[in-house]
C-alpha cells in the first residue's frame, strides 16, 4: 500500500458520482473518514457501488465539519485518526446527531471494542476486511436505523422482571426505578431476551436475530453481553438474569434479583 502522507490523503478525498445500483435497500449518504487515503478510496469506491453517495474525508474535524453542514444517513469512521481520532468525533456525533456510526479500525482486542461501542459506535470492523462485507454490514445498519429488519415487529407495552422494566413504546430502561442507559444494540439484545424468557440462543442466532447478520464476528454478542450484565446484574461476574448454557450460549432467566 502507498505510503501517503496526511495532506496527501486529504487532496484525495472525494465525492463519488457513479453508482451501480446492487443494493435492494434505499441507499444513502455517506461519509468515510480516515486518513489512509488509499484505503479511503477502496471502500468509497465499493459503496458507491453498492448505489451509495459516498463522500470521503482524511480528518476528524473535517468529518464534524462536513456533517453539521450536511448531516449523513451514516458514518464509516476510522478509529485511529491525526489530531482528534476516531472515538471522540464518535463521541461529539452522538451528542449532536442520531447518525449511525460504523467504526472501522487495525484494533481488534476486545477491550477496544468495548470502548467502541460504549462511545456509541453501531458496528465495529477490523482490518483487514473484506469491502463486500462492510458494505453489507453499512446495510444491515442502515436498514435498522431506519426501523426495518428489526427482531420483532414495534410493539407497545411494558416487560417487567421485578425490579428491571423495560418500556417498549418510550425505548427505555428502568433498573430500581432509576433509568438505565443503553445502546441501541444492548436494548434490542435485551429486549429479545426478555422476551423469550429460558429459552436458550447460540451467538449465532443472537447475531442473526438481533443484528440480523448471517456472518460475523460473535465475539460482538460476547461483548454485549458482558456489557449487559454489568449494566443489570448485581454481581456481573455471577450473572443470575442473562446466564450462560455451556456449549451453547445464553438464555433469559427471569427472577428477582
Amino acid at each position: 500500500m502507498t505510503d501517503l502522507s496526511r495532506s496527501g490523503a486529504q487532496s484525495q478525498c472525494a465525492i463519488y458520482g457513479v453508482r451501480v445500483n446492487t443494493n435492494p435497500d434505499r441507499p444513502g449518504r455517506i461519509i468515510v473518514v480516515d486518513d489512509d487515503a488509499t484505503l479511503a478510496d477502496v471502500v468509497g469506491r465499493y459503496l458507491t457501488r453498492d448505489g451509495h453517495h459516498v463522500e470521503c474525508v482524511g480528518d476528524g474535524y473535517e468529518a464534524l465539519r462536513r456533517v453539521a453542514a450536511e448531516p449523513p444517513d451514516l458514518v464509516v469512521l476510522d478509529l485511529m485518526l491525526p489530531g482528534i481520532d476516531g472515538l471522540e468525533v464518535c463521541r461529539r456525533l452522538r451528542a449532536q446527531w442520531p447518525i449511525p456510526v460504523v467504526m472501522l479500525t487495525a484494533l481488534g482486542e476486545e477491550t477496544d471494542r468495548v470502548v467502541g461501542f460504549e462511545t456509541g459506535a453501531d458496528d465495529y470492523v477490523t482490518k483487514p476486511f473484506s469491502p463486500r462485507e462492510l458494505a453489507l454490514r453499512v446495510r444491515s445498519v442502515l436498514r435498522r436505523a431506519r426501523g426495518g429488519g428489526l427482531p420483532d415487529p414495534p410493539a407497545l407495552g411494558v416487560i417487567k422482571d421485578g425490579n428491571l422494566m423495560v418500556d417498549l413504546g418510550a425505548h427505555s430502561v428502568m433498573l430500581a426505578e432509576s433509568p438505565l442507559s443503553l445502546t441501541s444494540r444492548e436494548y434490542d439484545l435485551l429486549v429479545h431476551l426478555m422476551r423469550r424468557p429460558r429459552q436458550a440462543f447460540s451467538r449465532e442466532q443472537l447475531l442473526a436475530h438481533v443484528w440480523g447478520w448471517t456472518f460475523g464476528d460473535t465475539s460482538t454478542v460476547t461483548v454485549h453481553i458482558r456489557r449487559l450484565r454489568e449494566k443489570i446484574e448485581p454481581d456481573p461476574t455471577a450473572p443470575r438474569r442473562i446466564v450462560t448454557v455451556w456449549g451453547v450460549g445464553y438464555r433469559y432467566e427471569p427472577g428477582e434479583a
